[in-house]
């Protein structure tokens, strides 16, 4: 076996041992990481916090970083690299974060909230990095600071945060967003805020399928909209915008983002991309479409 075939064998065994591990504390302890253990190893240095927390997540995720090799091998080619301490002054800084307040209330059985991620609390902050060599890894990260985060909820349910790893996956829709613009999924109207204050954004038309999460969203955010008058609401399903109205738009950039999260969206994602031919000179854009690929 050549040695670009071992290392092949050896990351794809990592990787999924990897995310299996990584899974469970992100689920089950996010939060098991916090200020008093990391100074204990730093000392209070910042430089060393990145090789501290992951050295205390390892330990909580039963691995022997001292004497087991295998596991040191791991924790060095898969583990450590993983994880990244943020700063928190960017998201804080972010235009829509700044600027919309949310008060809590609710319609239906759809909800607003403001929910807090602790210090050093754990969370995924964007796509996996993908490697030449077959090694995929997370992008785990934690602030230094106490962050405090709008959150819109279906019955209970997480369906949309304005956590890191939703201002850095809408991000490329957003670069790309141009003229008159079409999405479908409001959530909590952050791609649609974001594109409407482009200059180069004529128009935004949101498709959403939810009559509750319309109604959350004009009467508590889109008040707060710059110019609200960009803004059109279709309620639809998204399939069938797609095929009866989406060729009569002449848009020049579309958004789609009406999963959950990947493990939801792969048959809609490749659904949707069959309708792409309606516009053939629009731009298209997928949530998190390099982890969809990941999963399909």
């Amino acid at each position: 076996m050549s040695l670009l075939n071992k290392n092949e064998t050896y990351n794809e065994k990592s990787n999924q041992r990897l995310f299996k591990i990584l899974s469970i504390f992100l689920n089950l302890a996010p939060d098991y990481v916090d200020a008093n253990m990391i100074n204990e190893i730093t000392g209070g240095d910042p430089y060393g916090e990145e090789f501290a927390f992951a050295n205390i997540a390892a330990t909580a995720c039963g691995l022997d970083v001292f004497d087991n090799d295998e596991d040191k091998l791991f924790f060095r080619s898969h583990f450590l690299p993983c994880f990244k301490k943020l700063d928190a002054k960017p998201y804080f800084d972010d235009p829509y974060y700044k600027n919309i307040v949310f008060p809590k209330g609710n319609i239906g059985n759809w909800s607003f909230e403001t929910r807090i991620c602790k210090p050093y609390e754990a969370f995924v902050y964007d796509d996996p990095k993908i490697y030449p060599d077959g090694k995929i890894l997370p992008c785990i990260g934690f602030f230094d600071v106490e962050y405090p985060f709008p959150a819109v909820l279906e019955n209970g349910r997480e369906w949309m945060t304005l956590m890191p790893n939703e201002t850095n996956t809408t991000k490329p829709a957003l670069d790309t967003a141009d003229g008159k613009v079409l999405t479908f999924g409001l959530g909590l109207g952050y791609f649609t805020y974001m594109a409407a204050i482009k200059p180069n954004v004529e128009s935004v038309t949101v498709v959403e399928r939810s009559r509750d999460v319309i109604e959350l969203f004009k009467k508590f955010i889109l008040p707060q909209f710059p110019d609200p008058q960009k803004i059109k609401i279709v309620e639809s399903d998204a399939f069938d915008f797609a095929e009866n109205q989406m060729k009569d738009g002449a848009y020049d950039s579309v958004f789609v983002d009406i999963w959950h999260d990947p493990s939801d969206g792969c048959e809609l994602y490749l659904k949707m991309k069959e309708y792409e031919y309606l516009l053939p000179h629009a731009k298209f854009t997928y949530w998190v479409e390099e982890t969809l690929k990941l999963y399909i």
